[in-house]
């Protein structure tokens, strides 16, 4: 299962470590990714979404059944 966030799309950042000795080293930085289980009330059922902490952010700001409709819209399976 790859780390790429449901909503937003986020995914892990690429980059180097670089200590005081300057030899660099390649690294990542993960997305903080919760798995989380959302109702449809439209649908009466639960849906299982793996989003980003700024993805929960934005579900709470517009609702879960917009959210959804944007995903289905973009061709994703919900």
């Amino acid at each position: 299962m790859s780390r790429y966030c449901d909503v937003t799309g986020a995914g892990p950042g690429f980059g180097n470590n670089v200590p005081w000795s300057k030899k660099k080293t390649r690294r990542r930085w993960n997305v903080n990714l919760q798995t989380k289980r959302y109702f449809l009330p439209g649908e009466g059922r639960h849906v299982r979404l793996r989003v980003s902490t700024k993805g929960i952010k934005i579900i709470d700001r517009d609702g879960i059944e917009a959210v959804v409709q944007r995903l289905r819209k973009e061709g994703k399976k919900v």
